[in-house]
C-alpha cells in the first residue's frame, strides 16, 4: 500500500542472482501505475485483485514452461491471495513477507490503537472521497481503504467479493515469512491470515535481524536479499 514497484529492485536482483526470473508489478494507482487515485476512483480490493490475473496473463508468454511464484508484501500479499481464492491457473506457489490482516483483535495490547486508526483512516477517506496518504499508505482510493478498514473491523474481507469462503480451496503451497521489528504486520497477523488457507501446505518463516545482519521492520527487510533469497531458494526447491 502506497509502496512503488521500483523499491524492490534491490531485492530482485538478488532474486535474479540466486537464478530466478522476477517481475514487479505496482498495485493500481502507485507507482508508475496511472491514474493515480482520485475522488473519482471507485475501485476496491476486488479490482486490485483482478489486477493480479491482468498481470499473469500478460506476463504468459515469458512464464511459459516456467514455474511461477507470486510474492506479495503487505497489501500486495492480501491481494495475492485474494487473487488465488478466485483462480490458481498457471501459479505454482505463493510468497508472503510482511502480510497479515490488521485485524484489531490479534493486536494484543495495541489493538484498540489499530482499531481506532483503521477506522479513523476510513472516515477521513469516507468524507474527501480520497486518501490523501497523510502519513500512512500513499493516495489510496477510498473504495480501497474501506475495504482495508473492514478487514481490520472484521477480520475478513468484505463478502461482495466472494473469496472469504474460497481461501481455504487455495492449494498451492505457501511460504510464509515474518520479520522482526514489523510495525503493522507483526506474526499474529500472519498466523491469523494463512490459518484460512486450510487446504495449503503453509511453511512460516520468521527472519531476525541477527539472521538478515542489518535493522529491518515492515519496509527494511527489502536490505535483506541474500538470507531471504536463501529462504526462498530453499523452499522452491523443496
Amino acid at each position: 500500500m502506497g509502496v512503488p514497484g521500483g523499491y524492490y529492485r534491490r531485492f530482485a536482483r538478488v532474486l535474479v542472482e540466486a537464478g530466478m526470473t522476477v517481475a514487479i508489478a505496482d498495485l493500481r494507482g502507485s507507482g508508475e501505475s496511472l491514474p493515480r487515485p482520485s475522488r473519482s476512483s471507485r475501485y476496491g480490493y476486488g479490482d486490485l485483485a483482478d489486477d493480479v490475473g491482468a498481470v499473469l496473463e500478460a506476463l504468459a508468454p515469458l512464464r511459459s514452461g516456467k514455474r511461477t511464484l507470486l510474492l506479495g508484501h503487505s497489501l500486495g500479499g492480501q491481494v495475492c491471495a485474494m487473487h488465488l481464492a478466485s483462480s490458481q491457473d498457471g501459479v505454482d506457489g505463493l510468497i508472503l513477507i510482511a502480510v497479515g490482516l490488521p485485524y484489531w483483535r490479534v493486536y494484543g495490547r495495541q489493538m484498540l490503537g489499530v482499531f481506532g486508526v483503521t477506522q479513523g483512516i476510513n472516515a477521513v477517506s469516507t468524507v474527501l472521497r480520497v486518501w490523501p496518504g497523510w502519513g500512512f499508505g500513499g493516495r489510496q482510493a477510498r473504495g480501497v481503504m474501506g475495504d482495508w478498514a473492514y478487514t481490520g473491523r472484521h477480520g475478513r474481507f468484505p463478502a461482495r467479493l466472494g473469496v472469504e469462503e474460497k481461501l481455504g480451496g487455495v492449494t498451492v503451497p505457501v511460504l510464509a515469512i515474518t520479520v522482526d521489528d514489523d510495525q503493522y504486520t507483526p506474526p499474529a497477523t500472519t498466523d491469523f491470515l494463512v490459518s484460512k488457507l486450510e487446504s495449503a501446505k503453509v511453511r512460516r518463516e520468521h527472519l531476525t535481524r541477527a539472521a538478515a545482519g542489518v535493522d529491518i521492520d515492515h519496509f527494511k527487510w527489502v536490505k535483506a536479499g541474500a538470507p531471504l533469497a536463501s529462504l526462498i531458494s530453499d523452499w522452491n526447491a523443496a
